[in-house]
């Protein structure tokens, strides 16, 4: 049997989440990836996720020298979200593959520059949206062809704070306060000026604490949630209310013929209660997921229908298809797309519209904030 190409990966960021999540991923698939480069601002995490990797490979502070290394066949950016549009361009003008932790860019104008960069490169992307690679998700996206008409969707994403289960997954991640002041600062001044071209020159909302924390938490914890609706269900037309304060918010998006409700945030009950739920006349569709911090969890797909020819007669049907984890069969098709040309449904296209839906959010939640046009 022939052994298969090994990727050569590059991370820029050294975080939580390579720490938890990106560096076993890629570990246990030994046979597909080889990490041979690691780049973050802190020296702490650089040095700490260096010594996490059972085999050489180079550590650097510039992402400039990652970027531009022979050595590097695909560039994972999971650092901060505010460097996901620069790294993300400058490796593809390198000619290098991407891979990019949602959110991809945290306003459309820089979204459209990663999308021009890559229609000039030899490089792909694949944004990292791994729900949307689980066994059963697509599973259910059969089973909802059977449902008929849609009358209504759930969308759900309410959880503890990721700390307590990531206490309990075994990877003992490591949090560094060592990044430079210049770095620092840097951060914070593209996060400011991300975010003022989001909110107040892209959806004229003003911008302030309260709308800033809403957009960002779109970004992060949102984003699972509406991509999964969008691949499932489409684009909403728009928003008929929200109710946008923490720890709890509530959206309910408008189509054609059905509203879909999305509810989420964060409470102190040890739970992880992620799904999304889709119902017809005759059968309802539900795919619940764990957290991903724990490997090896299952998602599991649930459908509930009338027995035809029997009105008083229910059947309900639980699947799990594997136990490989959402990450694992996502880095699994970012192989085949490296290494045999496939074509991914995570593209930046696709996560550009996830900008567009927060934007009718923050515009529908934030009405009596609407600006006048405002521009750079």
């Amino acid at each position: 049997m022939s052994t298969p190409q090994r990727v050569r990966v590059g991370i820029l960021g050294c975080g939580e989440v390579t720490q938890v999540i990106h560096i076993p991923t890629l570990t246990f698939l030994s046979t597909l990836f080889q990490i041979v480069y690691l780049c973050d601002v802190s020296p702490g995490s650089l040095s700490y996720a260096s010594s996490r990797l059972p085999h050489v490979h180079k550590t650097t502070l510039n992402p400039s020298e990652l970027i531009g290394s022979p050595d590097v066949d695909v560039v994972f950016i999971l650092n901060s979200d505010e460097y996901h549009c620069a790294h993300a361009v400058a490796a593809l003008e390198a000619g290098k593959h991407v891979f990019i932790e949602k959110p991809m860019a945290l306003c459309i104008r820089d979204a459209d520059r990663i999308i021009e960069a890559e229609r000039k490169s030899t490089g792909r992307v694949m944004v990292g949206y791994m729900r949307r690679y689980a066994a059963v998700f697509r599973d259910a996206m059969e089973e909802v062809g059977g449902v008929g008409e849609v009358i209504y969707a759930r969308v759900r994403d309410i959880i503890a704070p990721n700390h307590l289960f990531i206490t309990q997954s075994g990877t003992c991640p490591e949090r560094f306060t060592d990044a430079s002041t210049e770095a620092v600062r840097d951060k914070e001044e593209q996060a400011r000026e991300q975010t003022y071209q989001a909110l107040m020159v892209e959806n004229s909302v003003e911008m302030d604490d309260e709308t800033t924390k809403i957009w960002r938490i779109l970004g992060s914890l949102g984003s699972h949630d509406l991509s999964v609706m969008r691949e499932a269900l489409g684009t909403p037309t728009g928003v008929h209310g929200c109710h946008l304060r923490f720890p709890i918010w509530t959206v309910l998006f408008k189509y054609p013929s059905f509203a879909v409700t999305y509810e989420s945030g964060f409470d102190d009950v040890p739970r992880f209660d992620a799904h999304l739920e889709i119902f017809g006349r005759k059968k309802t569709v539900k795919v619940q997921y764990d957290t991903p911090y724990v490997k090896g969890l299952p998602v599991v797909l649930t459908v509930r229908e009338a027995v035809g020819g029997d009105k008083g007669a229910y059947q309900e049907r639980t699947v799990r298809r594997t136990y490989e984890d959402p990450y694992t069969l996502e880095l699994k098709e970012l192989w085949e797309m490296v290494v045999n040309g496939k074509d991914v449904k995570t593209t930046a296209e696709d996560a550009r519209k996830d900008l567009e839906v927060f934007g009718m959010v923050v515009r529908a939640g934030f009405s009596n904030r609407i600006m006048a046009a405002v521009s750079l």
